[in-house]
């Protein structure tokens, strides 16, 4: 087996990561290229992946009953998205609780 690449698409597992592997093919009959999609689960011995990551599989011996994969590098990181109301909110609230420390 050659080395495949994929999105991480889920961590919950210990020292494991799922990743979603696209793959196109030819369509004779439609004349049309066909995405597919192959869900992965490889070993992450840091447990340095997170969902989004752009990550590179080897092929190894079967680690567990479905674990035949190891993460050997992580490509591109995701960007994590923090939402600006909430750090926004946690500024007023801190704040707030500075003045009213202060007004006492």
């Amino acid at each position: 087996m050659k080395p495949v690449v994929g999105i991480v698409v889920s961590n919950k597992i210990q020292k494991s990561v799922v990743v979603a592997v696209d793959r196109l093919f030819h369509n004779k009959v439609y004349n049309r290229y066909v995405k597919r999609t192959s869900k992965f689960i490889a070993h992450d011995d840091d447990d340095s992946c997170n969902i989004g990551d752009r990550v590179r599989l080897d092929p190894s011996r079967p680690l567990s009953r479905h674990k035949h994969w190891v993460v050997a590098e992580i490509l591109r990181r995701a960007k994590v998205y923090v939402p600006p109301a909430a750090t926004a909110s946690s500024e007023r609230g801190s704040k707030s609780q500075q003045a009213g420390v202060a007004t006492k």
